[in-house]
């Protein structure tokens, strides 16, 4: 039953289904530009949340910059000890995603966000000042454990925020900040350096002191910057706030004026196959990200150049990333067909590590390196956009988001052992792990796509039709549910509402 025929004058035998209550019914929204609604929204929420995550991920990523500035010999570590240091992280940052979007939902993101900001910028301060083995790996786990909610946090905070259609590129552009702080993590690396000795401190511990500073302050300030749900916003005046949750709601966001949080919201998220699904797409691009991000330095170094140079020549490998991804998060939300972007790019990534692990030219695997890019950034942000576009209510939603993200990111534990010292400068069991993980992602996003359009036909067929009103002939319906009004399938059912169709 599509949205049309739900709603449409009754047979003579059924009882009136009541029409859709509209939000803020007594406030009027016909004075609300909807585009400049929409691009006060975008300057309210992305620049500083980009900021976030670029601070995020330069804090995670910084100790492969760090290790080319003398960290295991100085740490008196071994090759096998850096990879559990790189590898803990990703136990608590995997562990603590769930937990974290569920109290997101139930406090608000401007205390929940930034508490964990500002700790996380604490931890990595004083990553710095370790002195062993031990102290950087108990440092790197609570960076990790107060990391975990800010990527999942904030792509389910911007699903609050925007339709379908929008979400893609605002999740791309987030997502950016990765990129830009690869190409950035590079060149401060570089720059910090110059510190060597200051304090009696070597390099590596003064790049993470400056970027865990950095982060504190950050961390206080998000306290003032960042903004809590629409229905909410104070940076937004009532006909505004209600014009953001209308939109929301004619997009299918039946839940967009709030939801009490309930078990089986949470249930729903653990039993759906989308979740699943997703998770495996996710880790097919998230696993080979971690790996690219950690080792591209070495990688670069291995190839020839040395320390700085191989920091400074990561500057365009990732420009070209923020590029390709900020495009194809354009260009998913105009055109809608996500899966086929997924596809395509995850082909196009593939074929970059065929030639890595078969090429000994340091020229031809440095050009190997950007179209491996193309199959790793711009897909992360477009299967979160897939994924959110595909689940409605904002519990489940948290739920399956922070599943999908939380799996991907357990899988960079499996990054952080496979590009071993024993097999540089080539790396061909690093390159091929990562080439077998794009392939789960490939084969998951296919099986995504068909089954989504299978059961839109099926929907399409009536096949799911809910019984609305007081209908005595329920032979053919009665499984898929009996509902006094539309509006009580839609808030009960979710995207199993026989109306709600998924974006392919």
């Amino acid at each position: 039953m599509d949205k049309k025929d739900s709603e449409s004058p009754p047979a003579s035998d059924t009882a009136t289904p009541v029409q859709p209550a509209v939000y803020n019914a007594e406030v009027d929204t016909s004075e609300i530009d909807e585009r400049k609604l929409v691009r006060k929204l975008d300057l309210a929420l992305i620049p500083w949340l980009s900021l976030l995550y670029l601070l995020s991920f330069l804090d995670r990523t910084s100790i492969g910059n760090a290790k080319l500035y003398h960290l295991v010999p100085d740490l008196n570590m071994t090759d096998d000890q850096y990879l559990i240091s790189l590898t803990v992280f990703f136990f608590s940052y995997a562990i603590f995603e769930v937990p974290s979007n569920v109290f997101l939902k139930r406090l608000r993101p401007s205390i929940w966000l930034s508490l964990l900001m500002l700790l996380w910028g604490v931890m990595m301060t004083v990553q710095g000042l370790v002195h062993n083995y031990g102290g950087l790996v108990g440092m790197r786990w609570m960076l990790g454990t107060f990391e975990a909610g800010l990527f999942p946090g904030v792509n389910y905070y911007l699903s609050c925020w925007y339709k379908r259609s929008e979400f893609g590129i605002r999740a791309a552009i987030f997502f950016s900040a990765a990129t830009v702080s690869g190409a950035f993590g590079g060149l401060l690396a570089a720059a910090i350096s110059k510190m060597e000795g200051v304090g009696g401190k070597p390099a590596w511990a003064w790049i993470f002191i400056i970027e865990g500073l950095a982060t504190v302050l950050a961390g206080a300030a998000s306290f003032w910057i960042i903004q809590d749900f629409p229905d909410t916003a104070k940076f937004l005046t009532e006909a505004e706030r209600t014009a953001v949750v209308r939109r929301l709601q004619s997009d299918d966001q039946f839940s967009a004026a709030g939801e009490d949080l309930k078990w089986k919201y949470i249930w729903k998220s653990l039993l759906d196959w989308k979740t699943w699904v997703g998770m495996v797409i996710y880790v097919g691009a998230d696993m080979p990200l971690y790996a690219f991000s950690l080792f591209l330095p070495s990688i670069i170094n291995q190839l020839g150049f040395k320390a700085t140079p191989a920091n400074l020549l990561t500057v365009p490998v990732y420009f070209f990333a923020c590029c390709i991804t900020c495009l194809v998060g354009f260009l998913a939300d105009r055109f809608g067909h996500r899966g086929f972007f997924n596809i395509g790019f995850l082909c196009i990534g593939g074929a970059g590590y065929i030639i890595l692990i078969s090429s000994r030219s340091a020229a031809l695997s440095y050009f190997a390196v950007y179209m491996a890019t193309c199959g790793i950034y711009p897909v992360i942000p477009n299967t979160i956009a897939w994924v959110s576009n595909n689940v409605e209510g904002s519990y489940k939603r948290s739920v399956s988001l922070a599943m999908v993200i939380s799996f991907g990111n357990i899988n960079g534990a499996v990054s952080s052992n496979v590009y071993r010292a024993k097999d540089q400068p080539w790396y061909p069991l690093g390159h091929g792990l990562v080439l077998m993980y794009i392939g789960f992602g490939l084969i998951s996003s296919l099986t995504y796509h068909f089954l989504l359009r299978a059961e839109n036909a099926r929907r399409d067929r009536g096949e799911r039709d809910e019984i609305i009103g007081k209908v005595d002939d329920t032979e053919l319906n009665e499984k898929n549910g009996r509902f006094e009004t539309v509006e009580d399938a839609k808030r009960e059912k979710g995207d199993e509402w026989s109306g709600y169709r998924y974006i392919l």
